[in-house]
């Protein structure tokens, strides 16, 4: 029998050459100049991904970090970029892993589109909206990325097997489930290179913790490609290098210090709470939700919905475009308190401190303002106080796996012998590594700050009634608060009960709480750092000169030239005589800028060629040569009878 080759190994031929052949080169801040071959670019230059330029990385940080404006699309071009490095280390060191080109190009592609699917703000949209609009619904971004995948493959005729689609979408979830069920079946350690689900070590958290710490201005660096050389596979399973151990450990540390300085950041929490109520009230006039199914409609779904909003003139959507312009003009929700609590206590947390119970302990509270008795706290704030100026946000921060220590699932060689791996113990790493390796930050939040003082009140009272220890033993309920404890005032309000000691008998009667007997000090306390009066309304910088600027005239003595809002939410701009709308006309130039490249004119039939556009170009010729139908396949099919 004559030997031909398949059509699979012609395809590896060409799957070779296009992926070593650089079409073009794209220098990133963070890797300096990273090459792109032809293939790789038929991916970017589509619709689905050029929709990633218009996502911040950083969600709302970004309002707090004005340097961190980069998007979900250079973070995954650097994703593909670190892949590609890892996967063809491991097979130019360990030749006997049988690494293919297939492999390559298929974990590269999914570096490159793992993050297809991410909605308007990044982790806003899955982590809170969707939650909040859709309650029960089993929905991700990486179920989006699958979706959008298809979708870019289908739309722009992109020529790649079902086989080589099926495992990529598996590599960027990190488990074989399309694939799981091929002969030969898939390499598992390939699937710890995009997402590790094993211990979370993987070139996506190698990229966006160098590029967020890079935009937010830190110039500590974790050497990201000094890991790629250290990688080796050991039991199917992608090893490090034991001197290698503690960079491991400060990247898991810094993935926690960057939850908690910059991505869980008051002010841009605060503002994500802003964006996600806007939405919460165009979503019965938009039916934003609705478009997560639909990856024709879910392509446009950007940060640039918030625009969106604002230019519309719909009176339905004016809620909405109120909150938006807080956001602008920094009228945001403020932070009332918080405390770092315990990673045991989070879901008690999440049972006893509701805003529901703040209110209601805040409207059994006395009505002094708490250090000044000639300034009493208004009744109309108490009587008209409700659960909706109150909001909880309870976050928990680690350092990839939960509470556990994530050196734990890592393993490590050594260079006495290479083929041999074991967990790293703290005498390897460092003696000072914590016992836990997560916590809780609770903090209290609220959407008028009129209310600020007594929502803090409120919340500190409902504090006061949480149990002492989370033990099994049973304990006597809460003691009721002495009158050392809260100042006596007379005419307190009979009508609203003692919500406190409910609040007591509440918590007593959890599954996992028990009152305190005084012999252990309770986990939750009030922050000494954060205590304001009752009465207390927080001021703000910017709209305090606002309101001098509104109230002072000018030198002339007349009225300053200021910005207003219409009856219809549109901002206009006043002249200070006679209150006429300002719009300034553009002038336009004498004459065009731009000029004609005498060096670059070609002549009018020439065509320059395109690596992105050439992969479908192929594709649409395979398909009429099995006997598909394109617009251009026809045409070429005409031809070549002629």
């Amino acid at each position: 029998m004559s030997f031909n080759p398949s059509e699979y190994e012609v395809e590896e031929c060409l799957a070779a050459s296009s992926q070593h052949t650089t079409a073009r080169s794209i220098k990133d801040p963070v890797h300096d100049f990273i090459p792109l071959s032809s293939f790789i670019c038929a991916f970017i230059d589509t619709r689905q991904f050029q929709r990633l330029r218009y996502i911040k990385q950083l969600g709302t940080s970004y309002y707090v970090w004005p340097g961190a404006s980069h998007n979900r699309f250079e973070h995954c071009i650097g994703v593909a970029y670190l892949a590609k490095l890892m996967v063809e280390r491991l097979r130019s060191e360990q030749p006997e892993l049988a690494i293919t080109e297939r492999d390559v190009r298929c974990v590269e592609l999914a570096g490159l589109c793992h993050d297809l699917g991410h909605g308007p703000w990044s982790h806003v949209w899955d982590g809170h909206f969707i939650p909040e609009v859709l309650p029960g619904k089993s929905w991700s971004h990486e179920d989006a990325s699958e979706m959008m995948f298809d979708d870019l493959i289908l739309q722009n005729e992109i020529n790649i097997p079902q086989d080589d689609i099926n495992f990529v979408k598996d590599l960027i979830k990190g488990v074989p489930n399309h694939s799981r069920n091929k002969i030969p079946p898939e390499k598992g350690f390939l699937f710890e290179i995009v997402a590790n689900k094993r211990n979370g070590i993987d070139v996506d958290k190698f990229d966006y913790i160098v590029r967020d710490t890079h935009a937010v201005g830190d110039h500590g660096v974790i050497p990201v490609k000094r890991l790629i050389e250290s990688a080796r596979v050991v039991n199917n399973e992608i090893c490090y290098h034991i001197k290698d151990a503690n960079t491991i450990y400060e990247l898991c540390y810094t993935r926690f210090s960057n939850h908690k300085r910059i991505y869980n950041h008051k002010t841009a929490k605060a503002i994500e709470y802003m964006i996600v109520d806007a939405l919460m009230l165009a979503e019965p006039t938009m039916k934003i939700a609705e478009q997560i199914m639909d990856p024709r409609r879910y392509v446009y779904l950007t940060d640039d919905i918030m625009l969106e909003i604002e230019k519309s003139e719909q009176p339905e959507l004016a809620p909405a475009r109120a909150i938006f312009d807080r956001i602008r003009t920094r009228d945001l929700y403020k932070l009332v308190d918080y405390q770092v609590i315990g990673w045991e206590y989070r879901k008690l947390l999440r049972d006893l401190v509701t805003p529901s119970r703040i209110v209601a302990a805040a409207k059994d509270l006395e009505l002094t303002s708490g250090g000044s008795p000639t300034t009493p706290v208004d009744e109309d704030i108490i009587d008209t106080l409700t659960k909706e100026h109150v909001i909880v946000d309870i976050a928990t921060m680690h350092y990839g796996m939960g509470e556990k220590n994530p050196m734990d699932f890592v393993r490590f060689y050594s260079k006495v012998n290479i083929n041999q791996a074991a967990k790293a113990g703290r005498g390897d790493v460092s003696q000072l590594m914590p016992k836990c390796f997560g916590e809780v930050l609770l903090r209290i939040f609220t959407r008028d700050v009129r209310y600020f003082g007594i929502i803090q009140a409120g919340y500190r009272a409902v504090l006061r009634s949480l149990p002492d220890d989370l033990d099994d033993n049973p304990r006597p309920p809460t003691p009721p608060l002495t009158e050392s404890e809260q100042p006596a005032t007379p005419g307190r309000d009979s009508r609203r009960g003692s919500v406190t000691e409910h609040l007591s008998q509440l918590s007593s009667s959890h599954p996992k709480a028990g009152g305190s007997t005084g012999s252990r000090a309770s986990p939750f306390w009030n922050n000494s750092f954060t205590q304001v009066p009752k009465n207390y309304v927080p001021p703000s910088p910017s709209q305090e000169h606002r309101r001098l600027r509104r109230e002072s005239p000018d030198a002339s003595g007349a009225s300053r030239v200021s910005s207003f809002t219409l009856s219809d939410g549109t901002a206009g701009t006043g002249s200070g005589e006679g209150g006429e709308v300002v719009t300034p006309k553009a002038k336009a130039p004498p004459h065009s800028p731009f000029g004609k490249n005498d060096k670059l004119e070609v002549p009018k039939r020439e065509l320059s060629q395109s690596p992105s556009q050439g992969h479908r170009r192929s594709s649409r010729r395979k398909a009429v040569d099995d006997g598909g139908s394109t617009a251009e396949g026809s045409n070429a099919a005409k031809r070549r009878k002629i």
